[in-house]
């Protein structure tokens, strides 16, 4: 009887272990205004409580560009996921996450291949690349 408790202890204690600790990345909340634009366009980027998000560029009254975002969990991994942009929606796995950072990646999308959030002090930064070129974007948090 001993042996079965502690074979099944060892069981659980492994599975336990082996659980991943999915945690989304909260403090990407708020509405963000992009610091590093161009003269002439406004963008935006809002990410709301539930982990959607939407981002987007205005020239004058006019919406030149639009995404909406969710950061999802399938199967004990994270997935940043970009509707709007391509036909389908476009997943983006998290591969690296820290408090205050996260990369995402889709080896088979053109442009991005790569997506990296981070906050610095009060502002989130965030890059899009694939191999052969990167756009920074550096935002400011709006006040609410």
């Amino acid at each position: 009887m001993r042996i079965l408790i502690l074979f099944f202890s060892c069981i659980l204690l492994f599975s336990c272990q082996n659980t991943k600790d999915i945690k989304k990345p909260t403090w990407l909340f708020g509405k963000w205004k992009r610091a590093n634009n161009q003269p002439d366009k406004l963008t935006y980027e809002f990410w709301y409580d539930d982990f959607s998000g939407m981002g987007f560029t205005l020239q004058k009254q006019d919406t030149i560009f639009k995404e909406i975002l969710h950061i999802v969990s399938k199967n004990d991994a994270l997935f940043l996921q970009v509707t709007g942009v391509n036909e389908t929606p476009t997943s983006f796995a998290i591969t690296q996450q820290t408090d205050t950072s996260f990369t995402a990646e889709n080896k088979l999308n053109e442009f991005p291949k790569v997506i990296q959030y981070w906050k610095d002090k009060n502002q989130l930064k965030a890059t899009v690349a694939n191999d052969e070129f990167s756009i920074d974007f550096v935002f400011d948090k709006l006040e609410e």
